[in-house]
Protein backbone atom coordinates (compact mmCIF):
# COMPACT_ATOMS: atom_id res chain seq x y z
CA UNK A 1 0.00 0.00 0.00
CA UNK A 2 1.51 3.35 -1.02
CA UNK A 3 1.78 6.13 1.66
CA UNK A 4 -1.19 8.17 0.36
CA UNK A 5 -3.48 5.14 0.28
CA UNK A 6 -2.38 4.17 3.81
CA UNK A 7 -3.35 7.60 5.20
CA UNK A 8 -6.71 7.51 3.43
CA UNK A 9 -7.43 4.04 4.77
CA UNK A 10 -6.60 5.09 8.34
CA UNK A 11 -8.83 8.17 7.99
CA UNK A 12 -11.79 6.06 6.83
CA UNK A 13 -11.33 3.64 9.73
CA UNK A 14 -11.17 6.49 12.26
CA UNK A 15 -14.30 8.13 10.84
CA UNK A 16 -16.17 4.84 10.95
CA UNK A 17 -15.06 4.28 14.53
CA UNK A 18 -16.19 7.69 15.74
CA UNK A 19 -19.49 7.52 13.86
CA UNK A 20 -20.19 4.12 15.38
CA UNK A 21 -19.20 5.27 18.85
CA UNK A 22 -21.38 8.38 18.71
CA UNK A 23 -24.42 6.78 17.07
CA UNK A 24 -27.38 6.19 19.41
CA UNK A 25 -27.95 2.60 20.45
CA UNK A 26 -31.17 0.78 21.15
CA UNK A 27 -30.58 1.21 24.86
CA UNK A 28 -30.82 5.01 24.66
CA UNK A 29 -34.23 4.91 23.00
CA UNK A 30 -33.36 5.41 19.31
CA UNK A 31 -35.01 2.13 18.36
CA UNK A 32 -38.12 3.22 20.25
CA UNK A 33 -38.22 6.58 18.43
CA UNK A 34 -38.69 4.87 15.07
CA UNK A 35 -41.90 3.13 16.09
CA UNK A 36 -45.37 4.31 17.17
CA UNK A 37 -45.56 5.76 20.68
CA UNK A 38 -46.24 3.57 23.67
CA UNK A 39 -49.43 4.41 25.53
CA UNK A 40 -50.00 4.29 29.30
CA UNK A 41 -53.36 5.07 30.92
CA UNK A 42 -53.51 5.31 34.73
CA UNK A 43 -57.10 5.45 35.98
CA UNK A 44 -57.93 6.01 39.65
CA UNK A 45 -61.26 4.94 41.17
CA UNK A 46 -63.40 7.64 42.83
CA UNK A 47 -60.62 10.23 42.97
CA UNK A 48 -61.93 13.80 42.95
CA UNK A 49 -61.07 16.79 40.78
CA UNK A 50 -59.59 18.49 43.85
CA UNK A 51 -57.47 15.62 45.19
CA UNK A 52 -54.20 16.43 43.41
CA UNK A 53 -51.69 19.16 44.24
CA UNK A 54 -51.86 20.62 40.74
CA UNK A 55 -55.66 20.88 41.10
CA UNK A 56 -55.47 22.65 44.44
CA UNK A 57 -55.43 19.85 47.03
CA UNK A 58 -54.60 21.68 50.26
CA UNK A 59 -52.90 18.83 52.14
CA UNK A 60 -52.41 15.74 49.96
CA UNK A 61 -48.93 15.61 48.36
CA UNK A 62 -48.75 14.32 44.79
CA UNK A 63 -45.27 15.22 43.49
CA UNK A 64 -45.24 12.73 40.62
CA UNK A 65 -48.64 13.73 39.29
CA UNK A 66 -47.69 17.37 39.77
CA UNK A 67 -44.58 16.61 37.73
CA UNK A 68 -46.81 15.27 34.94
CA UNK A 69 -48.70 18.57 35.02
CA UNK A 70 -45.49 20.64 35.00
CA UNK A 71 -43.89 18.66 32.20
CA UNK A 72 -47.07 18.11 30.21
CA UNK A 73 -50.68 19.31 30.09
CA UNK A 74 -53.32 19.77 32.76
CA UNK A 75 -56.91 19.89 31.51
CA UNK A 76 -59.43 21.70 33.70
CA UNK A 77 -62.53 20.68 31.71
CA UNK A 78 -62.06 16.93 31.35
CA UNK A 79 -65.04 14.58 31.73
CA UNK A 80 -66.01 10.94 32.01
CA UNK A 81 -69.05 9.45 30.29
CA UNK A 82 -70.79 8.41 33.53
CA UNK A 83 -70.58 9.21 37.22
CA UNK A 84 -70.18 5.58 38.36
CA UNK A 85 -67.68 2.82 37.66
CA UNK A 86 -68.82 0.37 35.00
CA UNK A 87 -70.37 2.71 32.39
CA UNK A 88 -67.48 5.15 32.79
CA UNK A 89 -64.92 2.42 32.06
CA UNK A 90 -66.98 1.31 29.08
CA UNK A 91 -66.84 4.83 27.66
CA UNK A 92 -63.06 4.99 27.98
CA UNK A 93 -62.31 1.57 26.52
CA UNK A 94 -64.77 1.63 23.61
CA UNK A 95 -64.75 5.34 22.70
CA UNK A 96 -68.54 5.14 22.70
CA UNK A 97 -71.27 6.29 25.01
CA UNK A 98 -72.31 3.42 27.22
CA UNK A 99 -75.86 3.56 25.88
CA UNK A 100 -74.62 2.34 22.50
CA UNK A 101 -72.94 -0.73 23.98
CA UNK A 102 -75.57 -1.59 26.58
CA UNK A 103 -73.03 -1.05 29.37
CA UNK A 104 -75.37 0.98 31.56
CA UNK A 105 -78.29 0.30 33.84
CA UNK A 106 -81.53 1.92 34.96
CA UNK A 107 -82.04 -0.48 37.86
CA UNK A 108 -78.46 -1.51 38.69
CA UNK A 109 -76.06 1.33 37.92
CA UNK A 110 -72.95 -0.90 37.83
CA UNK A 111 -72.21 -4.58 37.29
CA UNK A 112 -72.17 -6.84 40.35
CA UNK A 113 -70.60 -10.31 40.78
CA UNK A 114 -72.49 -13.06 38.96
CA UNK A 115 -74.59 -10.71 36.82
CA UNK A 116 -75.22 -12.34 33.47
CA UNK A 117 -74.30 -9.26 31.40
CA UNK A 118 -71.06 -7.63 30.40
CA UNK A 119 -69.07 -6.24 27.48
CA UNK A 120 -70.01 -8.00 24.26
CA UNK A 121 -67.65 -9.52 21.68
CA UNK A 122 -68.96 -7.09 19.06
CA UNK A 123 -67.48 -4.10 20.90
CA UNK A 124 -64.00 -2.95 19.84
CA UNK A 125 -61.83 -1.79 22.73
CA UNK A 126 -58.84 0.50 22.47
CA UNK A 127 -56.74 -2.51 23.48
CA UNK A 128 -58.02 -4.50 20.48
CA UNK A 129 -57.45 -1.58 18.12
CA UNK A 130 -53.87 -1.09 19.32
CA UNK A 131 -53.12 -4.82 19.35
CA UNK A 132 -54.18 -4.95 15.71
CA UNK A 133 -51.46 -2.34 15.07
CA UNK A 134 -48.81 -4.57 16.66
CA UNK A 135 -48.96 -3.36 20.27
CA UNK A 136 -48.40 -5.62 23.26
CA UNK A 137 -51.33 -4.94 25.61
CA UNK A 138 -51.35 -5.35 29.38
CA UNK A 139 -53.88 -4.44 32.05
CA UNK A 140 -53.15 -4.13 35.76
CA UNK A 141 -56.09 -3.43 38.04
CA UNK A 142 -59.87 -3.30 38.24
CA UNK A 143 -61.94 -4.40 35.23
CA UNK A 144 -65.66 -4.09 36.14
CA UNK A 145 -67.16 -4.87 32.73
CA UNK A 146 -68.37 -8.36 33.55
CA UNK A 147 -66.86 -11.22 35.58
CA UNK A 148 -67.86 -14.17 33.42
CA UNK A 149 -65.08 -15.84 31.38
CA UNK A 150 -66.44 -14.36 28.14
CA UNK A 151 -66.18 -10.83 29.52
CA UNK A 152 -62.69 -10.73 31.02
CA UNK A 153 -59.94 -8.43 29.66
CA UNK A 154 -58.03 -11.16 27.83
CA UNK A 155 -61.14 -11.75 25.72
CA UNK A 156 -61.27 -8.06 24.80
CA UNK A 157 -57.85 -7.04 23.56
CA UNK A 158 -55.46 -7.55 26.45
CA UNK A 159 -52.62 -10.06 26.20
CA UNK A 160 -52.14 -10.02 29.96
CA UNK A 161 -54.26 -9.06 32.98
CA UNK A 162 -53.43 -8.91 36.67
CA UNK A 163 -56.23 -7.52 38.80
CA UNK A 164 -59.71 -7.77 40.27
CA UNK A 165 -62.90 -8.27 38.23
CA UNK A 166 -65.10 -5.70 40.00
CA UNK A 167 -65.05 -3.12 42.81
CA UNK A 168 -63.10 -3.84 45.97
CA UNK A 169 -66.20 -3.48 48.19
CA UNK A 170 -68.08 -6.33 46.52
CA UNK A 171 -68.41 -9.94 47.70
CA UNK A 172 -68.85 -8.79 51.30
CA UNK A 173 -68.59 -11.54 53.91
CA UNK A 174 -70.49 -9.48 56.49
CA UNK A 175 -74.22 -9.24 57.24
CA UNK A 176 -75.77 -6.30 55.44
CA UNK A 177 -76.28 -4.30 58.63
CA UNK A 178 -72.54 -4.44 59.42
CA UNK A 179 -71.15 -3.51 56.01
CA UNK A 180 -71.22 0.28 56.30
CA UNK A 181 -69.45 0.26 59.65
CA UNK A 182 -66.74 -2.03 58.24
CA UNK A 183 -65.45 0.79 56.03
CA UNK A 184 -64.31 2.67 59.14
CA UNK A 185 -62.14 -0.26 60.27
CA UNK A 186 -61.60 -2.35 57.13
CA UNK A 187 -60.05 -5.82 57.22
CA UNK A 188 -59.01 -7.87 54.19
CA UNK A 189 -61.31 -10.76 55.07
CA UNK A 190 -64.43 -8.58 54.96
CA UNK A 191 -64.47 -8.63 51.13
CA UNK A 192 -63.93 -11.90 49.27
CA UNK A 193 -62.66 -10.24 46.09
CA UNK A 194 -60.44 -12.47 43.90
CA UNK A 195 -57.07 -11.37 42.52
CA UNK A 196 -56.74 -12.91 39.05
CA UNK A 197 -53.97 -13.42 36.52
CA UNK A 198 -55.04 -14.11 32.95
CA UNK A 199 -52.86 -14.33 29.83
CA UNK A 200 -52.64 -15.81 26.38
CA UNK A 201 -50.22 -18.69 25.98
CA UNK A 202 -48.03 -19.31 22.92
CA UNK A 203 -50.92 -20.96 21.10
CA UNK A 204 -53.29 -18.08 21.80
CA UNK A 205 -55.30 -19.93 24.44
CA UNK A 206 -56.35 -17.95 27.51
CA UNK A 207 -55.02 -19.26 30.82
CA UNK A 208 -56.69 -17.78 33.90
CA UNK A 209 -55.96 -18.44 37.57
CA UNK A 210 -57.10 -16.97 40.87
CA UNK A 211 -54.00 -15.97 42.84
CA UNK A 212 -55.70 -14.86 46.05
CA UNK A 213 -59.19 -14.78 47.46
CA UNK A 214 -59.62 -12.50 49.26
CA UNK A 215 -57.07 -10.24 47.61
CA UNK A 216 -54.58 -8.61 49.96
CA UNK A 217 -55.69 -5.04 49.40
CA UNK A 218 -52.97 -3.61 51.63
CA UNK A 219 -50.41 -4.37 48.91
CA UNK A 220 -52.56 -4.27 45.80
CA UNK A 221 -51.67 -0.73 44.65
CA UNK A 222 -47.97 -1.54 44.85
CA UNK A 223 -48.38 -4.85 43.04
CA UNK A 224 -50.34 -3.29 40.19
CA UNK A 225 -47.52 -0.82 39.68
CA UNK A 226 -44.75 -3.42 39.87
CA UNK A 227 -46.56 -5.73 37.44
CA UNK A 228 -46.94 -2.82 35.03
CA UNK A 229 -43.24 -2.00 35.38
CA UNK A 230 -42.31 -5.62 34.62
CA UNK A 231 -44.54 -5.55 31.53
CA UNK A 232 -42.93 -2.34 30.29
CA UNK A 233 -39.46 -3.77 30.68
CA UNK A 234 -40.44 -7.06 29.02
CA UNK A 235 -41.86 -5.21 25.99
CA UNK A 236 -39.44 -2.30 25.74
CA UNK A 237 -38.43 -3.34 22.21
CA UNK A 238 -41.97 -3.21 20.78
CA UNK A 239 -44.86 -0.76 21.09
CA UNK A 240 -46.97 -1.41 24.17
CA UNK A 241 -50.24 -0.31 25.73
CA UNK A 242 -50.50 -0.33 29.52
CA UNK A 243 -53.89 0.18 31.17
CA UNK A 244 -53.52 0.66 34.94
CA UNK A 245 -56.97 1.15 36.54
CA UNK A 246 -56.34 1.27 40.29
CA UNK A 247 -58.81 -0.20 42.79
CA UNK A 248 -58.31 2.84 45.03
CA UNK A 249 -59.41 5.24 46.42
CA UNK A 250 -62.74 3.39 46.20
CA UNK A 251 -63.72 2.34 49.72
CA UNK A 252 -62.71 0.24 51.60
CA UNK A 253 -59.42 2.11 51.78
CA UNK A 254 -56.19 0.15 52.14
CA UNK A 255 -52.56 1.15 51.68
CA UNK A 256 -49.19 -0.54 52.03
CA UNK A 257 -47.55 -0.47 55.48
CA UNK A 258 -44.96 2.01 54.24
CA UNK A 259 -47.71 4.54 53.51
CA UNK A 260 -49.45 4.36 56.89
CA UNK A 261 -49.38 7.88 58.32
CA UNK A 262 -47.67 9.12 55.16
CA UNK A 263 -50.13 11.95 54.59
CA UNK A 264 -51.41 14.75 56.79
CA UNK A 265 -54.79 14.08 55.15
CA UNK A 266 -55.26 10.80 57.01
CA UNK A 267 -56.13 7.41 55.51
CA UNK A 268 -57.53 8.87 52.28
CA UNK A 269 -54.41 10.98 51.81
CA UNK A 270 -52.20 7.93 52.39
CA UNK A 271 -54.04 6.09 49.62
CA UNK A 272 -53.72 8.97 47.14
CA UNK A 273 -50.04 9.41 47.92
CA UNK A 274 -49.42 5.72 47.27
CA UNK A 275 -51.18 6.06 43.90
CA UNK A 276 -48.93 9.04 43.21
CA UNK A 277 -45.92 6.86 44.10
CA UNK A 278 -47.14 4.25 41.59
CA UNK A 279 -47.19 6.91 38.87
CA UNK A 280 -43.63 7.82 39.82
CA UNK A 281 -42.60 4.18 39.36
CA UNK A 282 -44.01 4.23 35.83
CA UNK A 283 -42.35 7.53 34.88
CA UNK A 284 -39.01 6.50 36.38
CA UNK A 285 -39.09 3.16 34.56
CA UNK A 286 -39.81 4.83 31.23
CA UNK A 287 -36.80 7.07 31.74
CA UNK A 288 -34.54 4.24 32.91
CA UNK A 289 -35.44 2.21 29.83
CA UNK A 290 -34.96 5.12 27.44
CA UNK A 291 -38.65 5.13 26.53
CA UNK A 292 -39.92 8.40 28.00
CA UNK A 293 -39.68 10.38 24.77
CA UNK A 294 -41.66 7.75 22.91
CA UNK A 295 -44.41 7.19 25.48
CA UNK A 296 -47.57 9.17 26.16
CA UNK A 297 -48.94 8.83 29.71
CA UNK A 298 -52.44 9.86 30.75
CA UNK A 299 -53.89 10.07 34.27
CA UNK A 300 -57.50 10.52 35.37
CA UNK A 301 -60.31 9.06 37.49
CA UNK A 302 -63.39 7.05 36.59
CA UNK A 303 -65.74 9.54 38.28
CA UNK A 304 -65.85 12.11 41.03
CA UNK A 305 -65.26 11.56 44.76
CA UNK A 306 -67.59 9.43 46.87
CA UNK A 307 -68.56 12.33 49.10
CA UNK A 308 -70.97 10.23 51.17
CA UNK A 309 -67.86 8.86 52.90
CA UNK A 310 -66.73 12.36 53.89
CA UNK A 311 -63.01 12.36 54.75
CA UNK A 312 -62.64 8.91 53.18
CA UNK A 313 -64.25 10.11 49.97
CA UNK A 314 -62.11 12.89 48.57
CA UNK A 315 -62.80 16.38 47.28
CA UNK A 316 -64.30 17.83 44.10
CA UNK A 317 -62.63 21.20 44.63
CA UNK A 318 -64.93 24.04 43.55
CA UNK A 319 -67.27 21.65 41.73
CA UNK A 320 -70.73 20.68 42.97
CA UNK A 321 -71.49 17.26 44.51
CA UNK A 322 -69.68 14.03 43.55
CA UNK A 323 -69.92 10.40 42.49
CA UNK A 324 -73.25 9.13 41.23
CA UNK A 325 -74.54 12.55 40.17
CA UNK A 326 -74.58 14.60 36.99
CA UNK A 327 -73.49 17.80 38.69
CA UNK A 328 -69.95 18.53 37.56
CA UNK A 329 -68.41 17.13 40.74
CA UNK A 330 -69.59 13.69 39.67
CA UNK A 331 -68.27 13.74 36.11
CA UNK A 332 -65.51 16.34 35.76
CA UNK A 333 -62.17 14.72 36.61
CA UNK A 334 -58.44 15.45 36.47
CA UNK A 335 -56.89 15.07 33.03
CA UNK A 336 -53.08 14.95 32.82
CA UNK A 337 -51.14 14.22 29.61
CA UNK A 338 -47.35 13.70 29.56
CA UNK A 339 -45.10 13.07 26.57
CA UNK A 340 -41.66 14.70 26.93
CA UNK A 341 -40.39 16.29 23.76
CA UNK A 342 -43.74 16.10 21.96
CA UNK A 343 -46.41 17.73 24.13
CA UNK A 344 -45.46 21.29 25.17
CA UNK A 345 -44.74 21.44 28.92
CA UNK A 346 -46.47 23.36 31.69
CA UNK A 347 -49.70 23.88 29.75
CA UNK A 348 -53.03 24.43 31.46
CA UNK A 349 -55.96 24.25 29.06
CA UNK A 350 -59.65 24.93 29.51
CA UNK A 351 -60.47 23.05 26.32
CA UNK A 352 -63.11 20.35 26.78
CA UNK A 353 -62.14 16.68 26.65
CA UNK A 354 -63.62 13.31 27.56
CA UNK A 355 -62.23 9.90 28.41
CA UNK A 356 -64.17 8.68 25.37
CA UNK A 357 -61.77 10.81 23.29
CA UNK A 358 -58.74 8.77 24.32
CA UNK A 359 -59.65 6.10 21.76
CA UNK A 360 -59.39 8.45 18.75
CA UNK A 361 -56.48 10.41 20.22
CA UNK A 362 -54.20 7.48 20.99
CA UNK A 363 -55.22 5.49 17.94
CA UNK A 364 -54.35 8.51 15.81
CA UNK A 365 -50.93 8.82 17.46
CA UNK A 366 -50.37 5.13 16.69
CA UNK A 367 -51.24 5.58 13.01
CA UNK A 368 -54.61 3.87 13.17
CA UNK A 369 -58.13 4.96 12.23
CA UNK A 370 -61.42 4.67 14.08
CA UNK A 371 -63.78 1.80 13.28
CA UNK A 372 -66.16 2.87 10.52
CA UNK A 373 -68.80 0.20 11.07
CA UNK A 374 -70.42 1.76 14.16
CA UNK A 375 -71.20 5.17 15.64
CA UNK A 376 -68.24 6.51 17.63
CA UNK A 377 -68.24 9.28 20.22
CA UNK A 378 -64.47 9.72 20.28
CA UNK A 379 -62.78 12.92 19.07
CA UNK A 380 -59.06 13.42 18.42
CA UNK A 381 -57.55 15.80 20.99
CA UNK A 382 -54.20 15.80 19.17
CA UNK A 383 -54.28 19.47 18.06
CA UNK A 384 -54.54 20.67 21.66
CA UNK A 385 -51.94 18.22 22.92
CA UNK A 386 -49.42 19.27 20.26
CA UNK A 387 -50.13 22.97 20.81
CA UNK A 388 -51.50 23.39 17.30
CA UNK A 389 -54.93 24.85 18.04
CA UNK A 390 -58.31 24.28 19.62
CA UNK A 391 -59.79 20.86 20.20
CA UNK A 392 -62.85 19.45 18.45
CA UNK A 393 -65.07 18.88 21.49
CA UNK A 394 -67.64 21.54 22.25
CA UNK A 395 -70.41 19.43 23.78
CA UNK A 396 -70.69 16.97 26.68
CA UNK A 397 -73.75 14.82 27.52
CA UNK A 398 -74.46 13.88 31.14
CA UNK A 399 -76.31 10.56 31.37
CA UNK A 400 -77.66 8.70 34.35
CA UNK A 401 -78.64 5.26 33.15
CA UNK A 402 -80.40 5.74 29.82
CA UNK A 403 -81.67 9.25 30.60
CA UNK A 404 -80.00 12.47 29.52
CA UNK A 405 -79.95 14.56 32.70
CA UNK A 406 -77.82 17.49 31.51
CA UNK A 407 -75.94 18.83 28.50
CA UNK A 408 -72.96 21.18 28.11
CA UNK A 409 -72.29 23.37 25.06
CA UNK A 410 -69.18 25.53 25.35
CA UNK A 411 -69.25 27.09 28.80
CA UNK A 412 -72.98 26.61 29.33
CA UNK A 413 -74.62 23.61 30.95
CA UNK A 414 -78.35 22.91 31.14
CA UNK A 415 -79.88 20.51 33.67
CA UNK A 416 -83.13 18.86 32.60
CA UNK A 417 -83.20 16.48 35.58
CA UNK A 418 -81.28 16.61 38.85
CA UNK A 419 -81.02 13.82 41.38
CA UNK A 420 -78.83 13.07 44.35
CA UNK A 421 -77.14 9.79 45.18
CA UNK A 422 -76.07 7.85 48.27
CA UNK A 423 -78.40 9.85 50.50
CA UNK A 424 -77.08 13.24 49.36
CA UNK A 425 -78.41 16.16 47.27
CA UNK A 426 -82.10 15.39 47.22
CA UNK A 427 -84.66 13.48 45.21
CA UNK A 428 -85.18 13.35 41.46
CA UNK A 429 -86.47 16.66 40.11
CA UNK A 430 -87.46 17.42 36.51
CA UNK A 431 -86.88 21.06 35.60
CA UNK A 432 -89.15 23.02 33.26
CA UNK A 433 -87.59 25.30 32.25
CA UNK A 434 -84.20 23.60 32.63
CA UNK A 435 -81.55 25.05 34.90
CA UNK A 436 -78.68 26.86 33.17
CA UNK A 437 -75.18 27.59 34.46
CA UNK A 438 -72.15 29.38 33.04
CA UNK A 439 -69.36 27.00 34.08
CA UNK A 440 -66.62 29.50 33.23
CA UNK A 441 -67.88 31.95 35.84
CA UNK A 442 -69.71 29.50 38.09
CA UNK A 443 -67.98 26.07 38.16
CA UNK A 444 -69.88 25.25 41.36
CA UNK A 445 -73.24 25.48 39.52
CA UNK A 446 -74.74 27.79 42.13
CA UNK A 447 -76.48 30.49 40.10
CA UNK A 448 -79.20 29.53 37.64
CA UNK A 449 -79.19 32.04 34.75
CA UNK A 450 -81.95 30.44 32.65
CA UNK A 451 -84.27 33.42 33.06
CA UNK A 452 -81.48 35.85 32.13
CA UNK A 453 -80.21 33.92 29.09
CA UNK A 454 -83.26 32.37 27.34
CA UNK A 455 -81.53 32.34 23.93
CA UNK A 456 -78.58 30.38 25.28
CA UNK A 457 -80.88 27.96 27.10
CA UNK A 458 -82.84 27.41 23.90
CA UNK A 459 -79.63 26.70 21.96
CA UNK A 460 -78.28 24.23 24.54
CA UNK A 461 -81.65 22.49 24.73
CA UNK A 462 -81.88 22.23 20.96
CA UNK A 463 -78.40 20.73 20.71
CA UNK A 464 -79.23 18.27 23.47
CA UNK A 465 -82.31 17.11 21.58
CA UNK A 466 -80.30 16.70 18.39
CA UNK A 467 -77.70 14.67 20.26
CA UNK A 468 -80.28 12.44 21.92
CA UNK A 469 -82.04 11.75 18.63
CA UNK A 470 -78.75 10.45 17.23
CA UNK A 471 -78.07 7.90 19.97
CA UNK A 472 -79.60 4.46 19.52
CA UNK A 473 -79.96 2.90 22.97
CA UNK A 474 -78.96 -0.76 23.20
CA UNK A 475 -80.66 -3.03 25.77
CA UNK A 476 -79.02 -2.77 29.18
CA UNK A 477 -76.44 -5.41 30.06
CA UNK A 478 -76.72 -4.45 33.73
CA UNK A 479 -80.47 -4.92 34.07
CA UNK A 480 -80.53 -8.47 32.72
CA UNK A 481 -80.18 -9.69 36.29
CA UNK A 482 -79.85 -7.13 39.05
CA UNK A 483 -79.40 -9.61 41.88
CA UNK A 484 -79.41 -8.65 45.53
CA UNK A 485 -77.68 -5.26 45.33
Amino acid sequence: MIPGESKAFILVVLIAFFVGACAPSETDGSAASSRPPNVVIVFADDLGWGDLGSYGAPVIRTPNLDRMAAEGQRWTNFYVTASVCSPSRAGLLTGRLQLRSGLYGDRARVLFPDFVGGIQDGEVTIAEALRDLGYATGMFGKWHLGDGPQYLPTRHGFDYWFGIPYSNDMMSTLPREERRAAFRDPKIEYWDVPLIRSERDGAGAIVTETLEQPADQTTITKRYAEEAVDFIRAHRDEPFFVYLPHSMPHVPLFRAPGFEGHSDAGLYGDVIEEIDWSVGRILDTLEEEGLAENTVVFFSSDNGPWTAFRTQGGLAGPLREGKGMTWDGGMRVPGLFWWPGTFPPDVVTDQIGSTSDLFATFLGLAGGVLPDDRPMDSLDLGPVLRGEGDGPRREVPFYRGSELYAYRVGNYKAHFITQGAYGLAGERTEHDPPLLYDLALDPGEQWDIAAEQPEILADVTSRALQHRAGVAVAPSEFDLLTGDV
